[in-house]
């Protein structure tokens, strides 16, 4: 019981150092928060904000990896939709959002 008394307190005549220390509990939670930023959060952004700029330049007649791989060239746009031409005469419709890449021309 003594100890419960204690930790709920300051003993009669001691001042509490709770505002340094309080402080000290503080600075790793910013540190870690700095760290996830810089590695995780910055990064994501990053790659959000480049595959967005990619969607609005995407163009009739491009060629494109979905998300799951697939390779196609693009003959119509859509505002949500595209149609992909995957061989000859074979076009699908997908999501714009899962364009993943422009492949290169040679």
């Amino acid at each position: 019981m003594l100890g419960l008394a204690f930790a709920m307190g300051t003993p009669a005549g001691g001042q509490a150092a709770g505002g340094q220390s309080a402080l000290m509990n503080l600075v790793p939670l910013v540190f870690m928060f700095a760290i996830f930023y810089f590695l995780l959060i910055r990064p994501q952004q990053k790659k959000a904000k480049e595959h967005r700029a990619l969607l609005d330049t995407l163009k009739k007649g491009d060629m494109v990896v979905t998300a799951g791989g697939m390779h196609g060239k693009v003959t119509s746009i859509d505002e949500n939709v595209v149609t992909l031409e995957v061989a000859p005469g074979v076009n699908i419709k997908i999501n714009k959002g899962f364009i993943a890449n422009l492949m290169k021309k040679d």
